[in-house]
């Protein structure tokens, strides 16, 4: 990705990219896609063209090495009569990050870049400070401070705020005590110690919906970053909001043109490695790794599936259920399962893919017969029924069948989960079989539009309205046999 270029006074300098900055102060850092990336998009804050701006990373993806010990370095380079303030969840933490940022202050690469930003040498100049909470540049206006959650910055005016990891972990997150004293302390501390021109940087790993991150975005203008060109369209007090995901998720765009299913930093933490955190615990990995919190008490399923680790010996019905995509970003979701003479529901296959129709036609077609399917129902919406003619001449011997779904998606979610719960039972170890489609469920909120992906809900709501609750006539039209 291109530099973003610097203000007047930096190219008077022939000032380096900020990438190029940090590879001279930091020789040993590892500048992959994803890096180069997030360097411009700090460089571009750097140099004033963001103001306001929120980025979401995953543990141990050079965050903080970034934003909090490279970046104030070269913002005092490039204006050394800019006060910053550094603030983390303990002033422990905000000193040692002023400390890295003050020993690349005083480094021999550092002066040849920036050789008008100094800070004090042993006892000289005397009359300037520098402790391991404050440092002033020797001969102009500029100074870096540290201080923790909840600390006073009495009498300061800061111009550059960079807030990294104020939530010490999931403990502190998950307190609406912390959480309130951490939300009060930014809007009496931070925000008053502000002025016309001052800037604002945030930057840490997702805990919970509702840390300062999901206030702000619910409080104030923001937008979510899709390309470079985003910057130059944002409204004076608009927030541009970045988030990286440890597993994309999401269709590529011009500052994330991963493929689906891609690590981010695949050389420290593999697609596998991530798969594995994924599956010890779905609802924390989407908040810490995919910048997608949700709360455990507003889920609508969580972790309430019982498992099974024989199929019944009674079984009276082998069917499947069908959903098919409705647009580029949704899954196909089909489901194989069996149901016991006291009508519980064992799911014994699915296929939840984003592949495209001429794929999941052949997947799906497997799967009924590896299940020995003997009724197969799809949905006609949105290409069902092509679907539905196409899987019956792939599999003549079963027979399929293909219906309109007209009830509405969230009121039938929503009205049948607890009959989801008493009657449908998975195979133990579906978390690792069926990794998204586990995601998806155990995270699935309650409150319908704060959902990304409702295609698990969807079919899995479908199989409990067939079997258990179709002779009622929710929503269900005649069905129609190929």
């Amino acid at each position: 990705m291109e530099s973003i270029p610097t203000n007047d006074c930096a190219t008077e300098r022939t000032t380096p990219s900020f990438a190029e900055f940090a590879t001279r102060v930091y020789p040993f850092l590892d500048m992959t896609p994803f890096h180069r990336t997030y360097y411009a998009i700090l460089e571009a804050y750097a140099t004033g063209h963001i103001k306001k701006l929120i980025i979401s990373v995953p543990p141990q993806h050079g965050k903080s090495v970034g934003a909090t010990t490279l970046l104030p370095a070269y913002m005092l380079g490039l204006d050394p009569d800019m006060r910053i303030a550094i603030a983390s969840y303990s002033g422990t933490l905000a000193s040692k990050f002023n400390r890295r940022v003050q020993r690349i202050l005083e480094s021999r690469e550092y002066g040849e870049i920036f050789p008008d930003t100094t800070i004090k040498q042993g006892t000289k100049p005397a009359g300037y400070i520098r402790t391991s909470d404050e440092v002033e540049i020797v001969g102009r206006k500029g100074e870096l401070l540290s201080v923790g959650r909840e600390g006073s910055l009495t009498g300061n005016r800061v111009d550059c705020f960079i807030l990294d990891d104020l939530y010490k972990d999931a403990m502190e997150a998950q307190s609406p005590v912390v959480r309130g004293n951490c939300w009060e302390w930014y809007t009496s501390v931070v925000r008053t110690r502000m002025h016309n021109n001052s800037r604002e940087l945030i930057v840490f790993t997702r805990w919970h919906e509702e840390d300062l991150i999901g206030k702000l975005c619910n409080t104030e203008p923001h937008r979510m970053m899709r390309s470079m060109e985003d910057i130059d369209t944002l409204a004076p007090n608009e927030w541009l909001v970045v988030n990286f995901e440890a597993l994309k998720t999401t269709p590529p765009t011009d500052i994330d043109p991963r493929a689906i299913g891609e690590a981010l930093w695949p050389e420290q933490q593999s697609a596998e490695l991530l798969q594995s955190k994924r599956r010890l615990d779905a609802v924390r990995f989407e908040a810490m790794y995919q910048g997608h919190p949700t709360s455990r008490e507003g889920l609508l399923y969580g972790d309430g599936f019982r498992e099974y680790t024989t199929l019944p010996r009674d079984i009276v019905t082998r069917g499947s259920y069908t959903d098919t995509a409705d647009t580029g970003d949704d899954y196909l979701c089909s489901i194989a399962y069996v149901v016991d003479m006291d009508g519980v529901i064992y799911l014994t296959d699915v296929v939840y893919t984003q592949a495209p129709m001429e794929e999941t036609e052949q997947l799906v077609a497997t799967m009924l017969e590896r299940n020995d399917i003997r009724n197969a129902y799809v949905e006609s919406n949105n290409g069902g029924r092509g679907f539905a003619r196409a899987l019956q001449r792939l599999v003549p011997r079963i027979r399929v069948e293909w219906f309109h779904q007209s009830g509405n998606k969230e009121a039938r979610i929503l009205s049948n989960s607890a009959t989801v719960l008493h009657n449908i039972r998975m195979p133990e170890g579906w978390q690792q079989r069926w990794a998204e489609f586990h995601q998806h469920l155990t995270t699935y909120r309650r409150l319908f539009r704060a959902n990304r992906h409702d295609d698990a809900a969807d079919a899995l709501t479908g199989v409990v309205e067939r079997e258990i609750t179709s002779s009622q006539g929710r929503g269900w039209q005649r069905a129609r046999f190929i």
